[in-house]
């Protein structure tokens, strides 16, 4: 069992995150041990007033907290084997899928830590600001006694019990995140075939996807409730703009395998008689095993 301060944190892998991890809790004036296979990475730390540990043992026996932060969760596995973690707390930032989570809690458990998992949905550089959104699941007691001193890394966020939440929720703001990305591509491509360039699009696009997002909370009623009546259009409707974009890119040479996609949905959608409903009905498409 470690006796540390609640303000002393360990942070386990020093790459690019684990450093700005470990930048963010020394400016908030935590006292911070690290460690990385390549000591050489900590130098810039270590010169801030971080302490360098040996071992991984000894940061873990030297802090309140460890957060791990390395390549994937066969390499957490792989550094914390012959350790003795009991009585100790883990915070795991590395990515991983839910699964992964959720087995490597029960593997820590059952050698006596306390784990939670998590996610970062930042970049390095933002670590330490409000605007770095940090994900936690686990223990609520556990993310409870951690929760001030895990502030110094952003805007954190608990998410429930299960372990395999952090995990979810970033897949599935990776999914956002790519959609909205992949759809701005798509209209820049159709524009560029009439001189307008990204950045002249860039702000309407802005508008676009900002005016979506404000439908989601309504559409989630519908979807939690199971009933999409049409108050702003039918499916069938969409669909036949669907054709009118899919028409559109192929008269102007542009790729329309996206649009495509949203098309094959919304048909098999109003095969199964859901035509006169609601765009959030595809839910039941998005919720279907692919079939090949």
């Amino acid at each position: 069992m470690n006796n540390a301060s609640e303000t002393s944190v360990a942070v386990i892998g020093l790459g690019l995150m684990g450093r700005s991890l470990a930048g963010a809790f020394l400016a908030a004036g935590h006292t911070n041990t690290v460690w990385n296979r390549t000591p050489a990475k900590a130098e810039g730390l270590v010169a801030q007033g971080a302490r360098l540990a040996p071992t991984v043992g000894d940061a873990l026996r030297a802090s309140a907290i460890t957060i791990l932060c390395v390549t994937d969760y066969p390499a957490v596995r792989e550094l914390f084997g012959t350790n003795d973690v009991d009585g100790t707390t883990l915070l795991n930032l590395t990515s991983g899928d839910s699964a992964q989570a959720r087995d490597t809690a029960r593997w820590f458990e059952q050698r006596g830590a306390r784990y939670l998992d998590g996610a970062i949905m930042a970049v390095p550089q933002t670590i330490g600001t409000p605007d770095a959104m940090i994900l936690h699941s686990g223990p609520q007691a556990d993310f409870n006694a951690h929760r001030e001193t895990l502030r110094a890394l952003g805007t954190v966020s608990y998410l429930g019990a299960d372990h395999g939440l952090a995990a979810l929720y970033d897949v599935a703001g990776l999914t956002m995140m790519w959609s909205v990305l992949n759809a701005w591509l798509q209209g820049t491509a159709m524009l560029r075939t009439a001189g307008v360039d990204a950045a002249t699009f860039a702000p309407f696009a802005q508008m676009m996807a900002a005016g979506v997002a404000t439908w989601l909370p309504g559409y989630a009623e519908q979807i939690d409730s199971g009933s999409y009546p049409a108050e702003v259009a039918a499916l069938e409707t969409d669909a036949r703009s669907m054709a009118h974009l899919i028409e559109e890119c192929e008269a102007l040479g542009v790729n329309a395998q996206l649009p495509k996609l949203f098309k094959a949905l919304a048909d098999r959608s109003i095969a199964a008689g859901h035509g006169g409903e609601q765009y959030p009905v595809l839910i039941e498409e998005f919720a279907k095993p692919h079939s090949g």
